[in-house]
């Protein structure tokens, strides 16, 4: 009676581990439906950003003199369309990770599924082997009273554990079941999402030459490319003033934070490429209007055979004091190096670095575009000494000029 006793707790213990869950047994999961369906939430209102730009697009649609400001808001398109490739990116990043995850589960509840399974056989294999005795058989061979009280409890813990072996045999099955619908639900998604990012893809492409044509067309309409120039030189020039003012009150700020007076002078100089390219499609000072429609006395120097994704790194360290769009420069970054002395980067896809960040020299500042006054992607660059635009290549060398 005792051995019979110790087997049916061996294996009620047995059972108990065996019922332990993947959850118990691993780590939290890195990745959860609840983290996908987050970023169905952002694309939602990435949608709804998209339609409402759509909307002031087509009210600007026949409107001939809001020229840039329409540039503009095919440049917010454009950005908006990358920020939903990104978001399908993660999408499809998490769903991969969850199949994974997934699958790790279904295997173990497979595993846990077969243990349980060999569990019940033995059960039904140990009544076999006591032959054809039967609960109510092991009852009636109880010799007293007390004898049939201590068979009674054994039978209850041996159909406690027998009913306990099936019932999770019988939940591990369904378990399998959801975790193999889960699965094949998962990788319909993650396909659904690839097929979405090619599509976005295409859009995206097809959203920047919108935007570089716009900028090309003005040039049919003199009368128009006279306005656009005049309105974007006064912006280019207000901007300048703009910059001078933020780099002195900058170098006042730090000379009082240090009590050295000679902390606004800057040392001039020292200024590293902003990107991989060395090939300069326009250089500083007279020039032909490019597309009809840039300025004939350019400000910085313009470096081409970039794409949309290369990387702008600070030529110098230093302080972002401007990170915003306007219509002349796009999305640009200014660092202020000391009093008087800033760099200039233009017409960025996006900007990387917010106002009062401190950079070093080669952080990355933002990525190339063509948002802005811009026909292509390149980088406008500038480089001012003591409050003067002055021309780049005087440091920068080892360029190519463009045929």
């Amino acid at each position: 009676m005792k051995t019979m006793k110790k087997t049916v707790r061996l294996l009620a213990a047995l059972l108990l581990a065996l019922t332990l869950t993947a959850a118990e047994l691993s780590p939290a999961l890195a990745v959860s439906q609840a983290d996908i369906d987050a970023l169905k939430n952002d694309a939602a209102d990435l949608t709804s950003q998209r339609k409402e730009l759509e909307s002031k697009l087509s009210a600007l649609k026949d409107d001939k003199s809001q020229a840039m400001a329409k540039k503009k808001l095919l440049d917010e398109k454009v950005a908006n369309t990358a920020a939903q490739i990104k978001n399908v990116e993660a999408q499809i990043a998490d769903y991969t990770a969850l199949i994974a995850q997934t699958e790790a589960e279904l295997l173990d509840a497979q595993q846990r599924e077969e243990a349980q399974y060999e569990l019940f056989c033995s059960r039904v294999r140990a009544m076999e082997e006591r032959g054809k005795v039967s609960y109510w058989s092991v009852l009636f061979k109880a010799e007293s009273f007390t004898d049939l009280l201590g068979r009674l409890d054994i039978i209850n813990e041996i159909m406690d554990a027998d009913q306990a072996v099936i019932d999770q045999l019988q939940a591990l099955q369904v378990e399998i079941e959801e975790k193999k619908a889960s699965l094949e639900a998962s990788k319909a998604e993650s396909e659904a999402a690839k097929a979405d990012l090619v599509v976005k893809k295409a859009e995206l492409d097809s959203q920047r030459q919108e935007a570089n044509a716009l900028i090309q067309s003005l040039v049919a309409n003199e009368n128009e490319t006279e306005a656009a120039i005049d309105g974007l030189e006064e912006e280019e020039a207000a901007i300048q003033a703009m910059i001078i003012k933020k780099s002195k009150e900058l170098a006042a700020q730090q000379a009082a934070q240090s009590g050295n007076q000679t902390a606004s002078n800057a040392a001039l100089g020292g200024y590293i490429w902003p990107v991989s390219s060395h090939y300069i499609t326009s250089t500083f000072g007279g020039r032909a209007s490019p597309g009809g429609i840039g300025s004939t006395n350019h400000k910085g120097i313009d470096i081409g055979r970039v794409g949309y994704t290369t990387e702008i790194h600070a030529a110098k360290a230093g302080t972002v004091i401007v990170s915003q769009y306007s219509s002349s420069y796009g999305n640009y970054v200014v660092v202020s190096h000391g009093s008087g002395n800033t760099t200039l980067y233009a017409h960025m896809s996006s900007r990387k670095v917010s106002v009062g960040d401190y950079v070093n020299q080669g952080d990355v500042l933002g990525i190339t575009g063509s948002t802005g006054n811009s026909t292509g992607p390149h980088l406008h660059f500038e480089i001012s000494e003591n409050g003067v635009r002055i021309n780049p290549l005087t440091y920068l060398t080892g360029y190519t000029l463009a045929g």
